[in-house]
């Protein structure tokens, strides 16, 4: 099973908690993302870079076929990396994907995005306020920062989630490439996120997959996440995907 973070946290922090749930026949690895590989994102970044980073994280440790999980960007390259290459990947995992393609978009999701490019030029101390909550659902406070000096990592953490908001409006993933995808698809959803941007766009994957299940989590949010907060739950999750994978 290969993990893929989102654009905050390095992918052992963001599952160190679900790796320890999860029992000692599943062999998986959380990989970092290819976007912060450089000390800032490359120029060309896209999520099929991102989807072919997969791929050699695969190769290398000779799986020919694997579960793929996915967490907000890294759900994003996910589901490309799913629709591009189904041999591959033998189920999906998305949790609270941050884009799945250009196709089919609500009104909803259009306003979301449209108050995104608002805050986008900000300066990175009012940018990461306002993007955590423009995640959250009206009303819901954000959760306050960590105690202490923000860690040497958290300084590309602006550029990369930009230089993501770039590859989403760059990809050409569409609705017909999603249902080529073949296996069962586990979506989960906090119920405290602005349904705007992540419900909406699980409401047109539930359409687009043929073998989908979506769980909410109804205290959870996009920074307080079921891989953090409850992977015991989330684990159990997991295990019935790859059940009907087997089936």
């Amino acid at each position: 099973m290969i993990l893929l973070p989102g654009a905050v946290l390095p992918a052992e922090l963001a599952y160190g908690p679900l790796l320890e749930e999860l029992d000692e026949e599943v062999e998986a690895v959380a990989k970092d993302l290819d976007l912060y590989a450089g000390e800032v994102p490359s120029e060309g970044y896209s999520l099929e870079l991102e989807a072919d980073g997969v791929l050699l994280e695969a190769d290398a440790r000779g799986w020919d076929r694997f579960e793929l999980v996915g967490y907000s960007g890294g759900g994003a390259a996910a589901l490309v990396c799913a629709a591009r290459h189904p041999e591959r990947v033998a189920s999906l995992a998305l949790l609270e994907p941050a884009w799945a393609g250009s196709w089919g978009r609500s009104e909803p999701e259009l306003a979301f995005w449209r108050e995104y490019e608002q805050i986008e030029e900000l300066p990175p101390e009012q940018f990461m306020p306002a993007f955590v909550r423009l995640a959250l659902r009206p009303g819901v406070e954000p959760p306050p920062p960590p105690p202490g000096d923000p860690p040497p990592w958290m300084a590309s953490r602006p550029a990369g989630i930009k230089a993501f908001e770039r590859a989403f409006r760059a990809d050409t993933t569409s609705r017909e490439d999603v249902e080529r995808f073949p296996g069962p698809v586990y979506l989960a959803l906090g119920g405290r996120s602005n349904p705007s941007q992540y419900g909406e766009i699980l409401k047109r994957l539930q359409t687009a997959f043929r073998d989908v299940e979506l769980e909410v989590f109804e205290e959870r949010h996009h920074f307080d996440p079921p891989h953090r907060v409850e992977p015991g739950r989330l684990a159990r999750s997991l295990h019935a995907l790859w059940r009907r994978t087997d089936a």
